[in-house]
């Protein structure tokens, strides 16, 4: 299993970032595919057609989602951390993946640089 942290810049600010995350209309209007998502803790979640699955845990508005993500046959918890804080008139976001499962750690690193940050950068601009 692998750690992955990651820090990312948005051209909006925390309370649009967080809305744009949580919201399942607007994560359809940034990925381009329906989501369920709600920011109740212990809900399930799926985004891009169900690739993503998993339980919501813990929200605090405008500043953190945490995130229990499922892996096929893996019995570790794999848990996502997105901190979000004010830089000016953009959003710092960092993000905390733990346990990884080895032969997708690529995959998930490339997936959020690429289609799941790169997708909300381009969104906002």
């Amino acid at each position: 299993m692998k750690f992955l942290k990651l820090k990312f810049a948005i051209s909006a600010p925390p309370e649009e970032v967080y809305i744009a995350l949580t919201n399942p209309f607007t994560i359809e209007l940034w990925t381009g595919y329906k989501a369920e998502m709600s920011t109740e803790p212990g809900t399930e979640f799926s985004l891009w057609e169900g690739d993503i699955v998993g339980k919501n845990l813990a929200f605090q508005k405008d500043k953190l989602i945490k995130q229990h993500w499922y892996f096929e046959g893996e019995p570790e918890d794999s848990i996502v951390t997105i901190k979000l804080s004010e830089s000016g008139d953009n959003t710092k976001v960092e993000l905390i993946h733990e346990n990884i499962p080895d032969e997708v750690y690529d995959e998930m690193k490339d997936g959020w640089k690429n289609h799941y940050f790169g997708a909300l950068k381009k969104f906002f601009k």
